[in-house]
């Protein structure tokens, strides 16, 4: 990662400014995003939108203005009566109209919308760099886009809604009062004015609150899912003390939640009493209405008729016009949420294809020259002066104590991170002018902290649901690892559901088993190079020695890269590099490096001298 800030950085520590433009944009994208999934989702309900305010004009203004004018004037039954038919039939028609695009066709749409906005989130979190997850702020960012896709959706359609259903109001009621009392708008300017920077202000904070109480709130559900998850149930029943830690983690993070509450809360309440009373029941209800007394008991400019209309309208206008004040703040704080989405889609890889040689399918020669690595430039190197040669089907071992490397290593070899010094050479080509995805491709890897999808056993072998298994190299894969056995077993074969996240039927495999399940994937890759990081790690011993030589039967032809503590793996491989603290310090077979004496010898001693005379 860069020294520079993050694009992604909390925006807790800066204040939040944002111009009109900015917000405009931000939900402007946000409903192009919209529109491209559903363009019924988008037009509909906003065109309901405007009707439904039409269909309230029509019946509390012009309805009610015609039945007074028929009372004082005198109009016929049968004129009376066709005008409220016609209303009538009117608002049915708009109800209609409401049934079909307010509520049926919104529901119908709404998860098709959701689906396509996260995919296209999904497809992005797949193609970032592995680096961004070493930074805390592209992790916050990225859980926070994704997390809160299902809310904006909604707090936009509501934009939309308020948006039009506000402007409908105010070009017909505002018309209305311009006719009947031009001096009535000044009250209403007032109002709304007075309520727009109140609910900005509020609004502002309650962003601030958010992204105070996000991050403790992270450590909570991480506490809550730790208590529930099945994965950790053996643990906290064998070792109850930890959850003394965790609840004492949860109890902090219950503190720093309330505390970032506790310290808006005193600006929130004053600035919810002045936009909820001051500059909203106080003008209209007693200003407005004392200025109307005023207008028609003592200057007789109004009609007692017209007053009773502008104080009804005004009621509603009142509540129209709350619902806009607050809407245009509602959208800076969408707009905040919706420019974290825009940052993350916006996020360019720094790891990407700098040529488009397409690797071959033969084994690999890899050449290390002088290669260092550091997770951060202010981080102390991880990995420094590394320089070795691989022949292609070449198998070799990499050893070490924990934090030695070897894991590094192995990421630098897939360019899952670039090197910061040195280079990487495949069949002689620097491994930047590959195309990334197709020199990936070509690799076949077990790391051991690998996954077990919740997905039947075959797809959990393919790893692609989207093409044709081969189901003879399904077999050959599961009975290389030595889990063809296992499979057979089961009631449907390797159709069978891992995991009881979806199905009942699903069946929980053993730690030995699942790591069966995961080598058979890289050899139903058939990779060019095959990178076995512990591979054997939950094995017992005769499993162990039963995989040891199908893998080497298995990859026979390829080049094999082992990652091992457990030495008896490590015999297998042509050549060992031993590391420590980042950097090659013996390498040679088994045997000239048993002979040697030094640090390898060493580890074998510690693990195999018991049982085996050196």
């Amino acid at each position: 990662m860069s020294n520079e800030k993050s694009a992604f950085a909390d925006e807790k520590d800066k204040k939040i400014k944002q111009p009109a433009s900015q917000v405009i944009k931000n939900n402007f994208f946000f409903m192009k995003m919209m529109f491209d999934a559903s363009p019924k989702f988008v037009i509909l309900p906003a065109l309901d939108a405007i009707r439904g305010e039409c269909s309230i004009f029509i019946e509390h203004v012009f309805l009610i203005g015609f039945v007074l004018e028929a009372a004082e004037f005198g109009y016929s039954f049968r004129r009376v009566a066709a005008m409220i038919i016609l209303i009538a039939s009117l608002i049915t028609l708009g109800m209609i109209f409401t049934v079909f695009a307010g509520d049926y066709m919104t529901e119908k749409e709404r998860p098709k919308v959701r689906e396509k906005i996260k995919m296209r989130l999904y497809e992005k979190a797949r193609s970032v760099d592995l680096s961004c997850y070493d930074d805390p702020d592209f992790y916050n960012s990225q859980v926070l886009s994704i997390s809160e896709v299902d809310k904006r959706i909604d707090s936009t359609m509501d934009f939309i809604r308020s948006v039009l259903s506000g402007l409908t109001v105010v070009i017909l009621t505002g018309g209305y009062f311009l006719i009947r009392d031009k001096f009535s708008i000044l009250f209403v300017l007032a109002s709304f004015l007075l309520s727009y920077f109140a609910n900005q202000a509020y609004n502002k904070l309650s962003f601030k609150v958010r992204m105070l109480r996000y991050p403790p709130e992270r450590k909570r559900d991480y506490v809550k899912r730790v208590f529930y998850l099945k994965d950790y149930a053996k643990e906290i029943r064998l070792d109850p003390e930890v959850t003394d830690v965790l609840e004492e983690r949860f109890r902090k993070a219950n503190d720093e939640v309330y505390e970032a509450e506790k310290s808006m809360a005193k600006k929130k309440f004053g600035l919810a009493f002045l936009k909820n009373y001051l500059f909203g029941d106080f003008i209209s209800d007693v200003l407005y209405t004392s200025y109307l007394m005023v207008r028609t008991i003592l200057q007789k400019a109004l009609s007692l008729s017209a007053m009773v209309m502008l104080v009804h309208r005004f009621g509603d206008l009142k509540r129209n016009l709350r619902v806009f004040t607050e809407t245009y703040p509602k959208a800076c704080e969408t707009s905040l949420y919706i420019q974290k989405i825009r940052d993350f889609l916006a996020y360019e890889p720094k790891i990407v294809s700098e040529g488009d040689t397409v690797p071959t399918s033969s084994a690999k020669a890899l050449s290390l020259e002088g290669v260092g690595f550091s997770y951060k430039p202010d981080l102390p190197a991880v990995l420094s002066d590394i320089n070795l040669q691989v022949k292609p089907g070449e198998k070799i071992a990499l050893v070490g104590y924990n934090g030695a490397g070897k894991t590094t290593l192995v990421k630098l070899l897939m360019r899952l991170y670039d090197c910061s010094e040195g280079q990487i050479l495949a069949d002689g080509v620097n491994v930047r002018n590959y195309d990334v995805e197709a020199y990936r491709d070509s690799i076949g890897t077990v790391f051991q902290d690998f996954e077990i999808f919740a997905g039947t056993v075959k797809e959990n072998v393919i790893l692609n649901v989207g093409s044709k298994a081969d189901d003879e190299r399904v077999k050959n894969a599961l009975s290389d690892s030595g889990l063809m056995k296992k499979v057979d077993s089961l009631p449907m074969k390797w159709d069978t559901p891992l995991t009881h996240e979806f199905s009942e039927n699903g069946v929980d495999l053993s730690g030995g088993e699942q790591q069966k399940l995961a080598i058979s994937r890289v050899f139903y890759q058939n990779a060019s190079l095959m990178i076995l990081d512990e591979p054997s790690s939950a094995l017992d011993p005769i499993a162990e020695y039963q995989l040891n030589h199908a893998m080497l039967q298995a990859t026979k032809d390829k080049t094999v890269i082992f990652i091992s503590h457990r030495l008896s793996t490590t015999r297998l491989a042509d050549r060992i590099f031993m590391l420590e603290e980042g950097k090659i310090v013996e390498e040679g077979s088994h045997e000239s490096l048993l002979s040697k004496g030094g640090k390898y010898a060493e580890m074998w001693k510690a693990q195999a001298g018991a049982y085996i005379e050196v």
